[in-house]
């Protein structure tokens, strides 16, 4: 039995998520996400992919944020002609993303040749043709149905608590009589989160591959983000101003809703309008109500046995119309707005961003994750000057972080996770999906916890998992 993997994106790195899992002789694929970063690599790490789609046997995916399935259109523009194979919510959530991400590679390559034909435009790397063909290759199945993937290989997904339909893909793999299991967090959620079920407890595994993007840090207390949300609110409409918030679409935005909800049956915030600005978190949001499978049991009782709509209330603005978004810079009285990408590079976050930045009575509130390179992490940094349509803008918002929100696991929930496991069968754990210093951070705390084979893999290089 020979099973090896090499890691062609989030290895010692955030975004980009592909991992290339061969099994006796088979090539599975494991999420094939869009690395996020600077433009132009960005641009070539997406549209060259560094193995050749035709030879794949199989695509697993995790689940559907875009750093994990953005790129999938690709694999069958480049010789793919497989399954890929996903929940339900995730297939759903995936096709928004996909259709999502076509439609902004094409208005900003249309936009750049028109209105700055002196900068580079990188041409679409796929188009929405692509991603319908696509979604014609998705094989969904629910948690916890094993189903086969290739020759003595078998799968099944185990919930992550992530976002919706998040999933841990576990592959068992069977040889002359020996069995290997292989586990695969893909972004693992944390416990106690609002809206999603909490991470499934793992069956025996003998490998581990982990994301670590938080490896190093600690969330606040979940029962700390209503207070420090409404308390953001409230400071930020006193001075006159507007909340901008990045979010991603699915997840982090139904997430923020669903708190703004109960903060104001609670009058604990003022009374003003939010709008959440994204025809995709419009959507996406219409995909939670339609998956109530994936909710906790919080969410059950606090709206659904009530017949109230967790994600709709008296001020709440959903915005899918362009003229619609732009009057929302004309406004001169307090509003929330929350509008995709999460990382600020794309989308209509960046005209909020263009119009509110340089005002001092306005607050853009950071929420999750900011890659490296990203227009996300210069303002996280308050950086004095940041770059939005490619002119310098002096940051002069106020710049609040709230670590409350994050819906990946801390490295004490990630120990903790591991540590439940039987560790009588675990030999490895690989960790992907972080900063190295996150990574190398998390593999101490492993190892002081008793693992006994902690790896962190180079981009592109081969390592044998079991033989």
């Amino acid at each position: 039995m020979d099973i090896t993997l090499s890691c062609y994106g989030a290895a010692r790195e955030v975004t980009g998520s592909r991992h290339l899992l061969r099994v006796n002789g088979q090539r599975f694929l494991m999420d094939c996400g869009m690395f996020e970063g600077r433009r132009a690599e960005t641009y070539e790490r997406n549209r060259n992919l560094p193995f050749d789609p035709a030879t794949l046997d199989g695509v697993i995916l995790s689940h559907g944020h875009h750093d994990h399935c953005g790129n999938l259109p690709s694999l069958l523009r480049n010789g793919y002609d497989g399954n890929i194979y996903a929940t339900p919510a995730t297939r759903d959530i995936a096709n928004l993303i996909m259709m999502d991400s076509a439609h902004i590679m094409t208005k900003d390559f249309e936009w750049l040749r028109k209105k700055a034909p002196e900068k580079r435009a990188f041409e679409p790397i796929y188009e929405s043709v692509d991603v319908i063909r696509t979604l014609q290759h998705f094989v969904t199945v629910g948690f916890r149905r094993p189903f086969p993937v290739g020759n003595g290989v078998q799968c099944e997904f185990r919930n992550a608590g992530h976002i919706l339909g998040s999933s841990v893909p576990i592959l068992h793999v069977t040889c002359d009589g020996e069995e290997r299991r292989i586990a695969f967090t893909g972004d693992l959620g944390r416990p106690g989160m609002p809206i999603i079920a909490e991470p499934d407890e793992l069956p025996p595994v003998d490998v581990l591959i982990c994301e670590g993007t938080y490896g190093n840090r600690l969330h606040d207390p979940l029962e700390d983000a209503k207070r420090q949300l409404a308390d953001v609110i409230r400071e930020t409409v006193h001075k006159g101003g507007k909340v901008v918030i990045p979010a991603f679409a699915v997840g982090r935005t139904q997430e923020l809703v669903y708190f703004l909800h109960l903060l104001k049956d609670e009058r604990k915030i003022p009374d003003l309008d939010i709008y959440v600005d994204s025809p995709m978190a419009v959507n996406a949001t219409g995909i939670f109500r339609v998956h109530q499978e994936c909710y906790n049991e919080t969410v059950h009782q606090a709206f659904l046995d009530h017949h109230k709509n967790p994600f709709g209330f008296d001020r709440l603005h959903y915005t899918s119309d362009v003229s619609e978004s732009k009057l929302l810079n004309d406004r001169l009285d307090p509003v929330i707005i929350i509008s995709a990408s999460g990382m600020c590079e794309a989308g209509r976050i960046l005209h909020h961003l263009k119009n509110t930045i340089t005002d001092p009575r306005n607050t853009v509130l950071i929420v999750g994750y900011m890659a490296e390179n990203t227009l996300g992490r210069a303002i996280a940094e308050r950086r004095r000057e940041v770059s939005i349509f490619g002119n310098k803008m002096p940051l002069r918002a106020r710049v609040k972080i709230l670590n409350t929100f994050s819906a990946h696991a801390d490295y004490e929930d990630i120990v903790a996770y591991v540590s439940r496991m039987d560790q009588d069968r675990l030999r490895k754990v690989v960790l992907v999906h972080g900063e190295l210093d996150a990574l190398e951070s998390l593999a101490e705390r492993l190892r002081d916890c008793g693992i006994r084979d902690v790896e962190i893999p180079e981009q592109g290089r081969e390592y044998v998992l079991c033989n």
